[in-house]
């Protein structure tokens, strides 16, 4: 397998509306190496709501109907927090609001997607499909403890991301599926949390990144977990 895109495909970002979302379409526009870069959140048309199956179906019938090969689909979606969730400190802070909450987007969702875009992925030539996971999910890395929801659930999406990319290695053979820890980067999702001296990545940095990434993956990565400097991370 070639580790370049063959010519005429399109790209498809989950979450085109956050902010590392927003610019990784920016970035893959100024490529100018796909025929098209399909943007998709709940603010486009169709919208996606990742606790909907029913939009992520009309979702890939709608790039179906475009008749072009998808080549890439980068999941930057996630939930670290919202008005009424935030990651928990202790045990006696875990509620099942949050724990639901967190897996529906962080795993159930991103999954859904793969399963009804996979489908369009052609059998011949590079395809990749990212999502972005986070550090805090890597069981053997966690020293520290709390944020139980999040941590569980991209755990929870790196063994799904494995999983699938074993049954998509059968039939496409040139596939390749990931999980990507992005860095620490400065967003809504992360400013809460960051500390003072941290070094934050700008968004547009983050998807430079994450671009040399994907620009670099080979049919042996399928499955793996990576930083954003394609070092592995451990599970």
């Amino acid at each position: 397998m070639s580790k370049i895109f063959p010519v005429g495909g399109v790209a498809v970002i989950l979450g085109s509306s956050g902010g590392i979302g927003k610019a990784i379409r920016d970035n893959l526009v100024n490529q100018k190496i796909f025929f098209d870069v399909i943007s998709a959140s709940r603010e486009t048309s169709p919208n996606v709501d990742l606790k909907s199956e029913r939009s992520i179906i009309d979702l890939a019938e709608a790039i179906r109907q475009r008749d072009r090969e998808v080549r890439l689909v980068v999941d930057a979606t996630g939930l670290l927090h919202n008005e009424n969730i935030f990651p928990e400190k202790n045990l006696r802070s875990l509620t099942q609001e949050a724990l639901l909450e967190n897996f529906l987007v962080n795993a159930i969702g991103p999954v859904l997607c793969l399963k009804h875009l996979s489908p369009l992925f052609p059998r011949v030539g590079k395809s990749v499909f990212v999502s972005l996971s986070a550090r805090v999910g890597s069981v053997e890395d966690n020293q520290l403890g709390g944020w139980y929801s999040y941590r569980a659930s991209k755990a929870a999406l790196n063994q799904l991301i494995k999983t699938a990319s074993i049954e998509l290695a059968r039939g496409l053979p040139d596939h390749v599926s990931v999980a990507v820890h992005p860095g620490t980067v400065a967003t809504k999702l992360s400013k809460p949390f960051t500390k003072a001296g941290l070094r934050l990545l700008t968004p547009d940095e983050a998807a430079a990144k994450l671009w040399k990434v994907i620009e670099n993956l080979e049919r042996s990565d399928t499955g793996k977990f990576f930083d954003n400097d394609k070092r592995s991370i451990p599970w």
